[in-house]
């Protein structure tokens, strides 16, 4: 899905703005930096980012949102939850959706969750709450109905409303009951939530047996897990030796369709229920709590002796045990108000700063990376890890030769959080931040430090490596979209002399690249359709493949929307970019700057010669609203199960009438369509009072009335 010159560049832009201030400029931006993020941490596995890490990102979204409810679009990160569905897998429904999990760090986080509970379910300050507290196992989560008594159908989280069935892999699983008799307690179906994990000494057993017969070791249980899940042969989910956890009672119905789950009134409850029905259940006894303060005990003992427990754990999940109290606090579109994850600090060792390297990006700005004596923490072995920039360096002091702490925050990424200074021999040495290009060392190209920025940057690239990086991201997938064309092509071709800037990707010569070890006839002509193909693109997409400075995917198509050829950009002004609403002075400065150098307007001009649209498309014209269109002016958001389209139909025939979607409901909500099953939503917008509240019949009608 990202090729690894994408994944890069997402990963650059991940890392300069944390903790930068939200900018709406950066808005579309920050969806596909969460979005690959995502896809990272669920379907590949691999995350990159701390889970901090990612929460500070999301919540930068989700501040530029609020303040500009109008730019909220259906596919935002935020609109959805986290998915892991794999397109090459067939996908369900569950019947209950299978929500994420709001954070807490510490304490504090602990008692504010406490006190929203009280809040929203009317709980006086001196009456308990009870809480149930489970171990937060790193595997993979699943769901599994039975009907009739048996097993009938396994599927994977996926997005929280579809799930990857793996009906056949879970089977192979003794920890999951075949039949079940539920019949005792007058259910007829039943959808139970798990965790399938590997235990930390079948994870070492199944590593030694991978390393006697020469394959790759998984880099740690969660990888182990989620990938032994979605196995093509059953009997290799097996020998991974999974194991699943129950931890919910989803859905829970008799013959007749009647909810059963309403004769429990609190979770532990269900637990015991699970586990007289033969599931595997955390041990009961460390369960139940009465109050916030046993919840807070309990989970800093779990942390403390975390690496005693026979799973990885990464932290544990609060849930309100009353099952009443649940309703009563209801959910939001992302997690339900009554449970939420406590997240275990990050596991930290000690090791020597050997060097540091630097890295060029596409935009020219320098990454410095520290390399470290290789060691291991939490299951992976670190031997690089990036500095970010030089003040990085400086605020902590790092040296060269120093004893630094490092830790996976969260897990994930390795950080250097200080230098041990108390065991200091003198021998460190300072490090020198380059002055100068740190490829091409004889260059005499002074990098630069723009006001406010943290990185240096390389205003004009000599030794060709910022050049490189222009092309890798052109072809990527979030840029011109170039089928195939990764990195490992551009470098080569770049090696030979047949790429030296982007105009060059369509001018190849396809008869030199077809005599190259590891290319075929069928190769070069798929690579060159692709090519052709992307010759086509939309004007916006040229726009945001150039790599101007902050110029984003949104900004680019709020541009192309005003210009009939990119040339009209070489007279624009300042002000002329700044007068389209959500384009700030920061991007109008640089791609003036950027359409105000020859050398970039005889490239583009290049391009134009070897074929490649350079002018507005269809695809590119923002969508005309009539005068008279029937929601002009007016906010609307849709809840529950349409009948007659799909929730992104609806809202895409809304647009078409004139109509803003919103996401939640709030003062600023014209009109409330909901379907069936309408949630919490319908609830608020009938508190509020303002809010005109539509059947799906009556928003046709309306919309059709012009």
């Amino acid at each position: 899905m990202y090729n690894t010159e994408e994944a890069a560049y997402i990963y650059e832009q991940s890392k300069g703005w944390l903790n930068a201030p939200a900018s709406v400029d950066q808005l579309e931006g920050l969806r596909t930096v969460l979005r690959y993020h995502e896809w990272k941490y669920y379907v590949q596995s691999d995350p990159v980012l701390t889970d901090i890490e990612y929460d500070q990102l999301y919540h930068q979204l989700k501040s530029i949102e609020s303040a500009h409810p109008e730019l909220i679009t259906s596919d935002s990160p935020t609109q959805r939850i986290a998915s892991d569905l794999n397109p090459e897998m067939d996908a369900v429904p569950h019947i209950v959706s299978m929500l994420s999990l709001d954070n807490a760090y510490n304490g504090e986080d602990l008692k504010k969750f406490d006190t929203q509970i009280r809040k929203l379910a009317g709980i006086a300050e001196d009456e308990d709450i009870q809480y149930c507290v489970e171990p937060k196992f790193d595997g993979g989560s699943v769901a599994m109905i039975y009907r009739d008594d048996l097993f009938d159908r396994g599927a994977t989280r996926g997005n929280g409303q579809m799930g990857e069935v793996i009906t056949t892999n879970l089977k192979t699983l003794p920890s999951i009951p075949l039949k079940v008799k539920f019949s005792d307690k007058s259910i007829q179906t039943a959808e139970i939530r798990g965790e399938a994990v590997i235990r930390r000494s079948t994870f070492d057993q199944v590593n030694s047996s991978r390393a006697a017969e020469g394959k790759t070791l998984f880099a740690n249980p969660r990888n182990a897990a989620t990938g032994g899940l979605r196995m093509k042969n059953p009997n290799d989910t097996r020998e991974r030796g999974l194991e699943v956890f129950a931890f919910q009672l989803g859905y829970a119905a008799g013959a007749d369709g009647q909810n059963v789950l309403d004769q429990i009134d609190n979770h532990f409850d269900q637990l015991v229920l699970l586990k007289e029905m033969g599931f595997k259940v955390h041990n009961l006894d460390e369960v139940l709590c009465q109050n916030i303060d046993e919840v807070i005990s309990r989970v800093e003992s779990w942390e403390k002796n975390r690496d005693e427990y026979p799973y990885e754990i990464d932290g544990a999940v609060i849930k309100v045990n009353s099952t009443k109290i649940q309703e009563l606090c209801g959910t939001t579109g992302h997690h339900p108000r009554w449970a939420i994850a406590f997240k275990f600090k990050a596991k930290q060792v000690i090791s020597t700063l050997l060097d540091v390297e630097y890295q060029v990006g596409k935009i020219g700005s320098i990454t410095p990376v520290a390399k470290v004596e290789p060691v291991h923490v939490a299951g992976v072995t670190v031997s690089s890890i990036s500095l970010h920039n030089e003040d990085f360096i400086r605020e902590r002091d790092l040296r060269l030769g120093d004893k630094v702490l490092i830790e996976r925050a969260g897990d994930v990424i390795p950080y250097i959080v200080k230098a041990v200074e108390s065991v200091r021999t003198g021998d460190e040495k300072s490090i020198d931040f380059p002055k100068y290009c740190p490829i091409d060392k004889s260059a005499s190209v002074e990098l630069i430090r723009a006001e406010g920025e943290a990185a240096w940057r390389c205003p004009s690239c000599t030794c060709g490596a910022q050049d490189l990086e222009r092309i890798v991201f052109h072809v990527s997938k979030v840029a011109m979209d170039i089928d195939g064309f990764g990195r490992a092509y551009v470098e080569r071709f770049y090696e030979i002399g047949q790429l030296r800037d982007i105009a060059d990707v369509y001018n190849l010569d396809y008869s030199e690249i077809q005599k190259l070890e590891g290319f075929g006839v069928k190769s070069v002509q798929k690579l060159q359709a692709a090519i052709e193909k992307a010759k086509k693109n939309p004007l916006s997409k040229l726009l945001h493949s150039l790599s101007v400075h902050h110029l984003g995917k949104k900004a680019s198509q709020l541009i192309a929307q005003q210009i009939s050829s990119i040339y009209d950009l070489v007279d624009w002004d300042e002000e002329q970019y700044t007068s389209i609403k959500d384009i700030g002075p920061v991007v109008a400065q640089n791609v003036q700057a950027y359409f105000s150098q020859p050398e970039h307007i005889e490239m583009i001009k290049r391009m134009e010669a070897y074929g490649v649209n350079i002018s507005q498309t269809e695809d590119d014209k923002p969508v005309e609203v009539a005068d008279d269109a029937p929601l002009k002016d007016k906010t609307i958001l849709f809840t529950g199960s349409l009948q007659e389209m799909t929730r992104n139909e609806a809202k895409q025939m809304a647009i078409l009438s004139g109509a803003k979607p919103l996401s939640a409901v709030s003062s600023k909500l014209d009109f409330l369509v909901v379907g069936e099953k309408a949630g919490s939503k319908l609830k608020k917008a009938q508190d509020l009072g303002t809010v005109t509240i539509w059947t799906e019949k009556e928003f046709l009608e309306r919309i059709n009335q012009s």
